[in-house]
């Protein structure tokens, strides 16, 4: 983690290894690759550490993958662009903050209600078509759309407290773009700055919170110890990330290499579904250092309706758009008729 970007920019010297005397000497190398996360160190000890772990563990001088963290080699919103030239190997982020050229990027990141839960996340994803949707999109534009999945429901974290939508009148917020965008209508001022950035910003006075996460975040990188409330209101029940590859790195692995990434991908998604799942629970209940806020459910249904007009304005943006808000209206539909426990109203 310490490699300066100077050595980042190096060709690594790959030696030969040799066989034992008995054997003719094999020239062996190790596959090599550079990843980087849109988390913070502190919060990759969760979201993505373990899975690399083990991927670099199980395929040992296969392949190595060296791991950095937010804005440690490039920007985040840079991230993008760093994959598709080569610069950077692979990435986990989501479309929205690593700023995508397609199609499908809006729908990165917290879309506003398109989920309730962090199931429903994989659920589209895997049974209603939008693996297809990513995989053709990311293609056109030579990269690798490995693998969604879920991560926490986003939540206000503040220095005042919000029990009313006028509260949140003139509050410069860090968020995401799209969130910021469907946010900005009731008043949010939504802010962009580099993430490890945000914690002294909401000290100084430039930030009035974060827009970003769910709880067991706040605590786990620190914002809960700069803010005081926590809004039980959620503009989104998951956050939508996803693992990608450069395309010309990706075609180059062998098949077993390929489909180990994709296990330790499915790992991740796994660790964090029951890791966000319980934490969530867990703070709210005997967390200390924030106090809880909630909007009234009469006055919060505002907001959800404005989500399902900020829908259909994406919709109407391109057909690739229209077909994925179909998507996600088709399946929120399915699961209000479905009932409980899938939703409770």
């Amino acid at each position: 983690m310490t490699t300066s970007r100077r050595n980042f920019l190096k060709t690594a010297a790959i030696g030969a290894a040799t066989a034992p005397l008995a054997a003719p000497a094999i020239a062996s190398s190790t596959i090599k690759w550079r990843m980087q996360t849109y988390a913070g160190p502190a919060l990759a000890a969760h979201v993505i550490d373990p899975a690399i772990k083990m991927f670099n563990q199980i395929a040992g001088d296969r392949m190595q993958i060296e791991l950095f963290y937010a804005d440690q080699l490039v920007p985040t919103g840079e991230l993008f662009r760093a994959l598709q030239r080569g610069t950077i190997d692979a990435v986990q982020s989501d479309d929205d903050s690593m700023a995508s050229p397609t199609d499908v990027t809006v729908f990165g990141g917290y879309f506003p209600f398109a989920s309730r839960y962090s199931l429903d996340v994989p659920v589209l994803f895997n049974q209603y078509g939008l693996n297809e949707i990513w995989d053709e999109e990311y293609s056109k534009v030579g990269v690798k759309h490995i693998s969604a999945g879920s991560w926490d429901p986003c939540h206000f974290a503040t220095k005042d407290p919000i029990n009313s939508l006028a509260d949140l009148k003139g509050k410069r917020v860090f968020t995401f773009p799209t969130a910021g965008r469907f946010l900005s209508q009731f008043g949010v001022v939504p802010v962009t700055l580099p993430w490890e950035d945000i914690e002294v910003a909401v000290q100084t006075g430039e930030l009035d919170g974060i827009a970003w996460s769910g709880i067991t975040e706040d605590y786990t990188v620190g914002w809960a110890d700069v803010t005081n409330y926590f809004l039980t209101n959620n503009i989104s029940g998951a956050w939508a990330g996803s693992f990608f590859a450069n395309m010309g790195r990706w075609n180059e692995l062998p098949e077993d290499l390929q489909t180990l990434f994709r296990v330790c991908c499915d790992q991740s998604h796994y660790y964090r579904q029951w890791w966000y799942w319980g934490g969530e629970a867990s703070l709210r209940v005997d967390g200390t250092k924030m106090k809880l806020t909630s909007i009234p459910d009469a006055e919060w249904a505002q907001v959800e309706e404005a989500a399902v007009k900020f829908w259909d304005e994406i919709a109407a943006e391109s057909e690739t758009k229209a077909k994925v808000v179909e998507i996600i209206k088709k399946y929120n539909a399915d699961m209000q008729k479905a009932g409980r426990p899938y939703r409770y109203s």
